[in-house]
C-alpha cells in the first residue's frame, strides 16, 4: 500500500540525506509531496517606512539580494530532490513541490500542512551539538513534539 510521505526541504545537506533516505528505504509507489515552508521577508525588501533605522535602510537592497539567492538555492535543492528520487524510481507524477510562506511558524507549518492526509513526517536533523540544541530547540526536535497523530522520521 502506497503512502503520502512528506517531505520537509530546503537548501541543507541534511534534507538532501533526507531525501535520499527515502529513494533508498522506501519503494516507489508512495507519493512523496517535497514541502518547503518559505519566511516571510519579502515584504522587508518592499518597506519604506520612515521608522526604518538608516543602517537598514542603507543595507536594505542587500538584504533583498540575499533573499533571492536563498530562494534560488531553495529551488535547486528542490530540483536536485527530485533527481535523486527519480534516479531511484519514483514517477515524476507522484513526486509534487508545495511552498508555503511561514504562518505561525516552520515545525508548525510543516505539522499543519501533514495533518492535510500524510501517513509520516521525513525530515533531517539539523547539525547543532547537544547543548545547543537544547536550549535553541531544532525544527525537528519541535516538528517530533507537534505531530500527534502522524509519524516523524529525522534522518540522521
Amino acid at each position: 500500500m502506497n503512502k503520502k510521505i512528506l517531505v520537509a526541504i530546503d537548501d541543507s545537506e541534511n534534507a538532501v540525506r533526507a531525501v535520499e533516505f527515502i529513494a533508498n528505504s522506501f519503494t516507489t509507489d508512495n507519493k512523496i509531496m517535497l514541502f518547503n515552508v518559505i519566511p516571510d521577508t519579502a515584504a522587508l525588501c518592499e518597506m519604506n517606512s520612515p521608522e526604518l533605522t538608516p543602517y537598514f535602510k542603507s543595507q536594505q537592497s542587500s538584504f533583498c539580494l540575499l533573499e533571492e539567492k536563498k530562494k534560488e538555492l531553495v529551488n535547486q535543492a528542490v530540483q536536485k530532490a527530485k533527481n535523486i528520487l527519480m534516479d531511484a524510481g519514483f514517477d515524476e507524477n507522484n513526486i509534487t513541490v508545495k511552498s508555503g510562506f511561514k504562518k505561525s511558524g516552520v515545525a508548525r507549518d510543516i505539522v499543519k500542512e501533514a495533518e492535510s492526509g500524510y501517513n509520516v513526517i521525513v525530515l533531517g536533523r539539523r547539525g547543532l551539538s547537544g547543548i545547543k540544541d537544547f536550549i535553541l530547540g531544532s525544527v525537528a526536535q519541535k516538528v517530533f513534539n507537534l505531530a500527534k497523530d502522524i509519524s516523524v522520521l529525522v534522518v540522521n
